[in-house]
């Protein structure tokens, strides 16, 4: 390869990725999941306030009690605003079927009315203890067992998941970077911090043991190969709640703030690591102010962190995707008279379970010597207009693949 030819970890210029991965349950009506959707997505007044114009995406579930959000359970506006929102890439996660399904012929009609209509999820997250969930320990599930009358595992990623979540959460800030235990302890709450940096580093061990429950935690990856119970390949992801107080604390709208701290985004920044946050933005003490001032702020210093093109906020789906494409493609250089060509393969190899298709790649980043005289090819296909990048915090110039931000629909 040419000298100073190098992939960058992160898309240019952004420093570390955050993707807010909110399970919806208990969130009351429509109302109050479009007000937060359009509060954290567009720059619009909302019920909450002005809009920080994040990208931020959200999840769906089917059979749930009557008393919750969900698309069987909403009316014929709130379900075209879920179809809607899933087509425009912001509900990107199936939060299983729901509480109330149980068998197969259940996920088949989701399965059905999601592709009458056009709507396509490609990643799953397990939601409490749903007999459809994919995980058979932490969130006891049946979802991939063949014969189980709740088994579904081959229609839906014959539907088209690829990326399933299975109750695996950290308390380490920034994943797909080397593990670091910095930031767990906190001084004003010794006891419970100490126990919670002592239950870390217990998967951790547990994992370098081979342990397969705590497996994922090995690596400090977000990503990794896994085989359901009927043999299914995907990808299984982890979340992270940083939070002093374990993983499962303030994992809700109500404390979100005391979770998306600015010693939290610093430090994820510093690291340079990629982030799948775990919470549950509807669980709120009123239904009329989704958001408490301290939640609004807390969003608002996100959004001027990325504004500052510090932290790229993206769904989930995309940072995984992204994730993906970083460690699958093969890239080479050479020289071709005056310019540097950039080779990129997304051919399936023995890293992967999938082709990555070319929109994957979007925030691809390379440091060149010389943007204006570099061309890009990916499976030997020319790109035209790719971006030139002036140097970064690194002082290097660089060329990337267009990073397009998602289109909020109008309702």
């Amino acid at each position: 390869m040419t000298a100073g030819f190098q992939l960058r970890r992160i898309p240019y210029p952004y420093r570390a990725m955050l993707a807010i991965c909110s399970d919806l349950d208990e969130t009351s009506d429509r109302n109050v999941y479009w007000e937060i959707m359009r509060f954290l997505n567009t720059a619009e007044q909302s019920a909450i306030g002005p809009g920080v114009g994040l990208e931020v995406g959200n999840s769906i579930y089917f059979d749930m009690p009557a008393e919750q959000f969900s698309y069987w359970n909403t009316d014929d506006t709130g379900r075209e605003m879920v179809r809607a929102l899933i087509r425009s890439g912001h509900i990107d996660c199936l939060h299983s079927y729901g509480d109330l399904a149980a068998k197969r012929k259940q996920a088949a009609r989701v399965l059905d009315e999601l592709d009458r209509h056009g709507c396509k999820l490609e990643v799953w997250v397990d939601h409490g203890t749903a007999p459809t969930n994919f995980g058979s320990d932490i969130m006891q599930g049946h979802g991939d067992e063949p014969g189980h009358e709740a088994y579904h595992a081959d229609l839906t990623t014959d539907y088209g998941i690829k990326y399933v979540w299975r109750g695996r959460v950290t308390s380490i800030t920034g994943q797909d970077v080397p593990a670091s235990f910095g930031g767990i302890f906190n001084k004003t709450h010794p006891l419970t911090s100490g126990r919670t940096l002592l239950k870390e580093a217990a998967k951790r061990m547990l994992a370098m043991a081979s342990d397969k429950k705590y497996a994922a935690h090995r690596p400090n990856r977000i990503l990794r190969p896994a085989v359901l119970r009927d043999n299914t390949t995907v990808y299984e992801f982890i979340r992270c709640n940083p939070h002093w107080g374990g993983v499962s604390s303030c994992d809700q709208g109500r404390h979100i703030a005391e979770v998306l701290t600015e010693e939290m985004l610093n430090r994820l920044i510093l690291r340079g690591g990629m982030c799948v946050l775990y919470t549950h933005l509807g669980k709120i003490d009123d239904s009329n102010i989704s958001f408490n001032p301290a939640a609004v702020e807390s969003f608002r210093r996100l959004a001027e962190m990325s504004r500052n093109r510090h932290i790229l906020v993206t769904t989930t789906s995309r940072l995984l995707k992204y994730s993906r494409a970083v460690r699958e493609i093969s890239f080479d250089s050479v020289q071709d008279g005056k310019d540097l060509c950039i080779n990129i393969n997304t051919t399936a190899n023995e890293n992967s379970i999938s082709e990555l298709s070319e929109q994957d790649l979007q925030g691809l980043t390379f440091y060149v010597s010389d943007p204006g005289k570099t061309r890009m090819k990916i499976n030997g296909k020319e790109i035209i207009g790719f971006q030139q990048n002036p140097p970064d915090y690194t002082g290097r110039t660089s060329v990337s693949l267009t990073w397009h931000a998602l289109e909020f629909p109008v309702i």
